[in-house]
């Protein structure tokens, strides 16, 4: 009798999103401290699971305290700055990015959804949009939060690495990432990109609330 597939949710974890494999899910969660994920049996259930509220699947969540972020941590932010985030409906999945105000939260640009694409490459075309938006409003210094080191590398490196392969889906994606590398290589910034504390901070002011 053939196995029934099962879908997998990864609330937390190295990448957050839906995934068909158990073998692709321990990826997430491998060296991930207090990973959370849970299968379900159908795909349906799972995208409902994913942008709910994960109390209502996963019990020890419930219990768990929401982390109070102390105001003493909060001073050592610099309100005065851009928030971005990327979020992805699986791994490969359905992916979008924005900007946000940090302090006030008022979302400054959004872009997106894209077909097959990845939170890293979400990530990394979110700080080049910020940039260049910046500094084409004349803001050549005005810092910048992330909460991706691994996107935060690409732009010092100029340099997209990913395992993601091109495709008709996606083609349009991977020609915003050569844009974007085009852009870094061609110009020059001042910008701080800073990376957003969560585990002092709570989540970045760009996060999509679907953790």
């Amino acid at each position: 009798m053939a196995k029934k597939k099962k879908y997998y949710v990864v609330w937390e974890g190295n990448n957050t999103g839906i995934f068909d494999s158990w073998t692709e899910t321990q990826l997430q969660i491998k060296g991930y401290p207090n990973a959370r994920y849970k299968s379900f049996k159908t795909l349906e259930e799972a995208e409902a699971a994913y942008h709910g509220n994960v109390a209502d699947h996963i019990g020890s969540a419930a219990k768990k305290p929401k982390k109070k972020v102390s105001e003493e941590a909060r001073k050592a932010i610099v309100w005065e700055s851009l928030s971005v985030d990327a979020a992805c409906s699986g791994n490969p999945g359905i992916m979008e990015y924005r900007g946000v105000d940090t302090k006030t939260n008022d979302e400054i640009f959004y872009v997106g959804p894209f077909k097959k694409g990845t939170n890293n490459i979400g990530e990394f075309l979110a700080l080049v949009h910020a940039l260049a938006y910046l500094n084409q409003i004349g803001k050549g210094e005005f810092p910048i939060y992330s909460d991706s080191r691994t996107a935060m590398a690409w732009v010092r490196n100029k340099k997209v690495k990913t395992n993601l392969k091109r495709s008709a889906v996606n083609d349009r994606l991977f020609q915003l990432i050569e844009r974007g590398e085009k852009w870094l290589k061609n110009n020059n910034y001042n910008n701080p990109i800073l990376k957003w504390n969560t585990e002092e901070w709570g989540e970045i002011p760009a996060d999509f609330g679907r953790k």
